[in-house]
C-alpha cells in the first residue's frame, strides 16, 4: 500500500500526528523535497535526524530538477547528501527526479517493485516481538510434555480402597459368605483426613513432575482439597450395598442335603443292627450318597458365590472410586495441563 502522509512541515497539529503514527510502520520512507526546501530544519530536527536505524528503508527524492541550470544538479545533490550525512545518514540514497520531464521515474518504480516483494517492516516487527516474547515465556512452560497417567489414577484408586477399608469389607465377604454359620460382614469406614492427604500428594506429585512453579499451583489450585476427596470417597464407598448372607435355594439345599445325609446314615446304621444285608441296605445307603451329594454342591454354590459377591462388591467400589479420581484429580488437572500443551505447542518446544 502507497500512503502519501501529509507535509511533515505542517502547521496543522492533526497532520503532524499522523506523520508521526505511519513514520515508524512504513516500510520505505520515500521523502520528496525541493531545490527550495530541502534545508528544512523541521525534516532534518523533527524526523530524519532519529531514524538513522532505517537507512536501508529510506528514499530521497530531489524533485523539480527541471527548474534547476545546466550543472546545478550535482551542487544540490552533494549538498543533499552532505546534510543527510550530517544527520548520521551517509547511506541513504538519494535520486533527482522531475515529475515534468520523468527523471528516474522508472528507476523510482523498480525500487518500489523490489521492496514490496521482500517481507514488510511490520511483518518483520511483529515477528521479533512474538520471539521475544517466546523467549520470555519459555521458563514458564515445562522442557517435557506434561500429562495425567492412567496409571497413577490407578494407583490412587487402590490406595483409596484400602483407606477406607473396602479391602477388608471384601475380604469379610469372601470368607463370611462361604460359612455354614455366617459373621457380621465387615463395614467401609470414612477414610483419614492425613491417608486421603498423602494420596493427593503423591498423585500431585507424580503427575505434575517438571512443571514450573505457576502450573504447579494452578493444578493444586483446580484439583480438589483433602477434605473433599476424603467426604466424596465415603459417599461413594457407604452407598455400595452389602450383599445378604443367604440365599434360601442354597440353604435349602445344603440343609436338605445334610439331613438326608444323616437320615441315610441312622437308617444304615439300624439295618446293619438288625442283620439286614445286600438289597436291605440299598435304600439307606442311596438316601446317604444322594444327601452327601447335594450337601457338596450346596456348599460348592455357596462358596462360588461368596466370591462372585466378594469380587462384585470389589467392581462396584472400585469403580465408584475412580469416578471420585477423574472428577476430583485427573478432569480438573486435565484443564490445566491441556493450557500448558497450548502453551508448548506455541513456543513449538520439543515433544508435542
Amino acid at each position: 500500500m502507497l500512503l502519501d502522509v501529509p507535509d511533515y512541515d505542517s502547521i496543522n497539529t492533526e497532520h503532524a500526528l499522523q506523520v508521526d503514527r505511519l513514520v515508524p510502520l512504513a516500510d520505505l520512507l520515500v521523502w520528496v523535497v525541493d531545490p527550495q526546501k530541502y534545508a528544512d530544519a523541521a525534516l532534518h530536527e523533527g524526523y530524519l535526524r532519529g531514524l538513522g536505524a532505517r537507512q536501508q528503508d529510506m528514499l530521497v527524492l530531489v524533485n523539480q530538477v527541471d527548474t534547476l541550470p545546466a550543472g546545478g544538479v550535482d551542487t544540490l545533490l552533494d549538498d543533499v547528501r552532505n546534510l543527510l550525512a550530517a544527520d548520521g545518514l551517509q547511506d541513504v540514497q538519494v535520486l533527482p527526479v522531475s515529475a515534468v520531464r520523468g527523471d528516474n521515474l522508472g528507476a523510482v518504480r523498480e525500487l518500489f517493485r523490489e521492496r514490496v516483494s521482500r517481507e514488510s517492516n511490520a511483518a518483520r516487527t511483529a515477528s521479533a516481538q512474538l520471539d521475544e516474547i517466546a523467549m520470555r515465556l519459555r521458563p514458564a512452560a515445562a522442557a517435557q510434555p506434561v500429562t495425567t497417567r492412567p496409571e497413577l489414577a490407578d494407583a490412587a484408586v487402590t490406595a483409596l480402597v484400602h483407606a477406607c477399608g473396602a479391602q477388608a469389607v471384601e475380604d469379610s465377604v469372601r470368607t463370611g459368605l462361604a460359612r455354614t454359620f455366617p459373621r457380621a460382614l465387615a463395614r467401609p469406614a470414612p477414610p483419614a483426613r492425613d491417608a486421603v492427604a498423602s494420596i493427593q500428594t503423591t498423585w500431585l506429585r507424580r503427575t505434575t513432575e517438571g512443571l514450573p512453579g505457576a502450573w504447579l499451583r494452578s493444578v493444586e489450585n483446580a484439583v480438589a482439597t483433602p477434605e473433599a476427596l476424603a467426604a466424596r470417597t465415603a459417599e461413594a464407598v457407604g452407598s455400595v450395598q452389602l450383599p445378604r448372607h443367604r440365599t434360601p435355594l442354597i440353604e435349602l439345599a445344603w440343609w436338605g442335603g445334610a439331613l438326608a445325609a444323616l437320615i441315610g446314615v441312622v437308617w444304615t446304621a439300624v439295618g446293619l443292627v438288625q442283620g439286614s444285608a445286600g438289597a436291605g441296605l440299598i435304600a439307606p445307603v442311596a438316601v446317604l450318597l444322594i444327601g452327601l451329594l447335594v450337601a457338596v454342591v450346596a456348599l460348592s454354590a455357596r462358596r462360588s458365590r461368596a466370591r462372585r459377591e466378594a469380587a462384585e462388591y470389589a467392581r462396584t467400589v472400585r469403580g465408584r472410586l475412580v469416578s471420585v479420581v477423574a472428577r476430583d484429580l485427573t478432569r480438573p488437572a486435565d484443564g490445566v495441563l491441556e493450557r500448558h500443551r497450548m502453551l508448548r505447542e506455541a513456543l513449538q518446544l520439543p515433544g508435542q
